[in-house]
Order: structure tokens, then sequence, then C-alpha cells
């Protein structure tokens, strides 16, 4: 006979809001990983081919593009911004890459890279210094980005592609290395640096800051204003390698290429995880994000779903994470 039923059953009302918590964050911390799982496995019950090794090739490759792009994406929403230019830039940097890397007077590929890089990089500072400097909200520079940038690309080459790139270049898109591709190599070497720089460095501890909250965090002594420019140099860089990846898996350049890849690139974050209002979130997050927007890309063209379909798909799975964010925030 229990001398104090009261308080056991005090005790175990005081255990069910605990329980539902420990479940609410168990949720919040691994639910996109469950969430991948449960996509992966509804898929190869729905194809065979699904889980096969060479569909699985194919999918990170094709995630490769989207996952650099999205990393830059994630150190933006962390600062409570927006790069809606990413896939412009992506063009642009391709484009002017790729003029350097074909023909009789093709120079070294790393002279390409370079240039391309050092593109993205610059018009990302364009966009960095527009907002951080002048205080101007970042929709509206990065539209404008958008704009500018996909004219630039087609004014480069009078709106035509770029072809016969050099192999050392196309290796970059097409090569393997001990059986994987060297895209997805690229992505796990970026992924790897800036997730350290993130986890580890006072950049990153600063960047969190600015988008939790700005005020707080030049208070407390950090240049609001440089972190702010540097993250969006860090987007513009990351869209240029997207956009030389593409490039060399490609074999040409296209002024067309990257066109609203911006979506795709803020689902990954989203789905993966991070706020748009700022200062929460995390890079394995994004990965898992943008390997869950490639298995639906690749799950939906094997069961043969038409492309209108899918971003009818997309499009809902955006909104959704959206709500789950505001919900989250809600609860908090």
């Amino acid at each position: 006979m229990n001398p104090h039923p009261t308080m056991t059953a005090a005790s175990t009302g005081a255990a069910a809001p605990a329980a539902r918590l420990r479940w609410r964050h168990l949720l919040a911390d691994y639910g996109i990983v469950l969430a991948f799982i449960v996509l992966c496995i509804a898929l190869s019950v729905a194809d065979e081919n699904f889980l096969s090794w060479g569909n699985w090739v194919n999918i990170l490759r094709q995630t490769s593009i989207n996952g650099i792009l999205a990393i830059g994406m994630t150190y933006v929403i962390l600062t409570k911004g927006i790069d809606l230019s990413v896939g412009s830039l992506l063009a642009v940097s391709g484009i002017v890459a790729a003029s350097l890397v074909t023909g009789e007077t093709a120079h070294t590929p790393m002279l390409g890279i370079a240039a391309g890089l050092a593109v993205g990089a610059a018009l990302g500072a364009v966009n960095g210094g527009l907002i951080a400097g002048l205080s101007v909200a970042p929709f509206v520079v990065t539209l404008g980005m958008l704009s500018v940038a996909r004219g630039l690309t087609f004014i480069y080459n009078d709106g035509m592609p770029i072809a016969a790139l050099s192999p050392g270049f196309r290796s970059i898109g097409q090569g393997m290395a001990a059986g994987i591709p060297v895209p997805v190599i690229i992505l796990a070497a970026t992924f790897f640096v800036f997730w350290f720089v993130l986890k580890y460095t006072t950049f990153g501890r600063a960047v969190y800051a600015v988008g939790g909250n700005e005020k707080s965090a030049k208070t407390s002594g950090i240049n609001t204003a440089r972190v702010t420019f540097f993250v969006y140099v860090i987007s513009g860089a990351l869209s240029a390698l997207a956009g030389l990846i593409l490039a060399a898996r490609t074999t040409s350049a296209l002024p067309q290429a990257g066109v609203a890849y911006e979506l795709d690139a803020i689902a990954a974050v989203v789905i993966g995880g991070t706020s748009l209002s700022g200062g929460v979130g995390t890079l394995t997050g994004t990965l898992v994000g943008a390997l869950i927007i490639g298995v639906i890309n690749n799950g939906l063209d094997l069961l043969g779903v038409s492309s209108y379909y899918q971003q009818v798909i997309k499009g809902a799975i955006i909104v959704a994470a959206v709500l789950l964010d505001v919900s989250r925030k809600k609860q908090a």
C-alpha cells in the first residue's frame, strides 16, 4: 500500500510534461534525419532501382551543386538575410571560367577556376557592401543582382553557350576518385570547412549572434556590418564554385544556367531547420535538407512524375517547412 499517493500522482504528473519535452527536443534534433530515412524507404519500395549504387552516385552528383549553394545560403539566412542572386552568380561565374579553358588558347584549368571564383566573390561583395554599408534590404539588393548578373552572363558571350572545355577543367564535374564523383568530394570538403568555421570560430559565433539579435551583438563589440558583408562574399564564392562544377559536368557553360536554383537552395536550408528569422540552424541540417531535395527530384523522375508537378511538390515542401519553423518558435 502506497503511504504517499498524492506525492506519487504529483511526480507522475510532473514526469509526463518532461517526457513530452524530451520527445519534442528529439524530434527537433533528429526529425529531419528520420524524414530522410522514411522518404528513402518509401521510394525504395516504389522503385527497385532507387537503392542501386549507380542511382545513388547520380543523386549525390546532382545534390553536390545545390548542397554547395545551400551552404552559402545558410550563412546568409543565419544573419536574417536572403540571397536571391545565387543562380545568376552561378551562371556568370561559370561562363567566365569556361571562356578561359576552351579552344586553342585554353589556359590552365586553375586560372579558369580562380577567375570564376573571383567573379562570384566580387559580385557577392557588391551585395554585401550594399546591404551592410548602406542598410538596403537584402531582398531588394539580391533581387537586383539576380537581374544584373543574368544580364552580364548574356552580354559576356552574346547569349551563346561556351563549349569544348578542356579535359582538366571538365574533371571537376565529371571525374571520379576511388569510385566517388569529384563533385561529391568537393561538396564534402566545402561542408567540412564551413561547418568548422561556423561551429568553432569567432566568426561563426558572430554569424549566430548577428542573426539572433543584431543590436545585442553590436553592443557586445561584434562588427555586425563586417559579418554581414562577408556572409554575402561567402555566398557569392560558393555560388561560383557550384557554377564551375555545373559547367564542367555539362561540358558547356550556358547563359541560362542556374535559373531558379535559389529556390532549391532556400528549400534545402529551411527544410534543414534553419530559421528564416535568423540565429538558429546548422549546416548538418542543411546538408540533409539538400539530400532530401535531391532524393525527391530523383524519386519523382524514376516514377515518371512530370516536372510541372515536381515544382508544385517542392513548393508545398517549402511552405510546410516554414510553417513548421513558425510552430517551433511559438512553442519556444
